[in-house]
C-alpha cells in the first residue's frame, strides 16, 4: 500500500473514531448484531473473493478483482493480505492482522491495516454474521450496518445464494441496496 494510502486510511480511521460518540447515539434504534455461533478458523483461513460490499472509502481505488487471504501465523496471529486491481490496471494490496475478540465463537475479530513503529491503534470490527456450513461464502458486517461484505470461495456465487445472503443481511439489520456487486 503507498504511503498516500496509509495516510488516508489513518486520517479516515481517526475521523470516524471521533465521531463515534454521534453514530453511537444515532444507531440505538437498530438491533445488536449477531454473529454466526462458531467459526472453524482452520476452514475459514485461506483465499476468499469479494463478491458484493458497502463502497468505503478505503477501498475506493479497487475496481475489480478484490480478494483477501487469511493465513495463520506461528504465533497464533492471523495475517490479512487484501488485493485489488485498480482502475489503471495496477494491482493494490494492503497487509494487515486480525485478532479474534470472541474466543467462544471466533466470530467477532478485529482488524488493523495500519501500523505505526509496530503498534496497532486503529482496529476495526470484522464480525461474522454469516457463514455457509461448507465455508463456500460468509457476510463479515459491523455493528453499526457502515460496513459490510459478502465473500466466496469463487469469484462468483449463483442468484439463489445471493437471495439467501440478501436475506441475512435484510434480518441483521442491513439495507441490502446498499451493498455494490465487486466485479471480478
Amino acid at each position: 500500500m503507498s504511503p498516500k494510502n496509509v495516510i488516508l486510511i489513518a486520517t479516515i480511521a481517526l475521523a470516524a473514531g471521533a465521531a463515534a460518540p454521534a453514530r453511537a447515539a444515532s444507531s440505538t434504534a437498530l438491533p445488536p448484531l449477531v454473529t454466526v455461533d462458531h467459526v472453524d478458523l482452520p476452514r475459514y483461513l485461506g483465499r476468499w473473493y469479494e463478491i458484493a460490499r458497502i463502497p468505503n472509502r478505503f477501498q475506493k481505488q479497487c475496481a475489480s478483482n478484490t480478494t483477501a487471504e487469511y493465513e495463520l501465523g506461528k504465533d497464533g496471529s492471523i495475517t490479512v493480505t487484501n488485493t485489488c486491481l485498480m482502475g489503471i490496471g495496477k494491482e493494490d494490496v494492503a497487509r494487515g492482522v486480525a485478532k479474534i475478540v470472541d474466543k467462544s465463537t471466533n466470530a467477532r475479530l478485529k482488524v488493523s491495516f495500519i501500523s505505526f513503529f509496530g503498534l496497532r491503534p486503529i482496529w476495526g470490527d470484522y464480525w461474522i454474521i454469516g457463514l455457509d456450513p461448507d465455508y463456500q461464502w460468509a457476510i463479515v458486517g459491523t455493528p453499526s450496518r457502515r460496513f459490510g461484505w459478502v465473500l466466496a470461495r469463487t469469484p462468483t456465487l449463483d442468484n439463489v445464494t445471493m437471495e439467501t445472503i440478501y436475506g441475512i443481511l435484510e434480518k441483521s439489520g442491513y439495507k441490502v441496496g446498499a451493498f455494490e456487486v465487486s466485479p471480478q
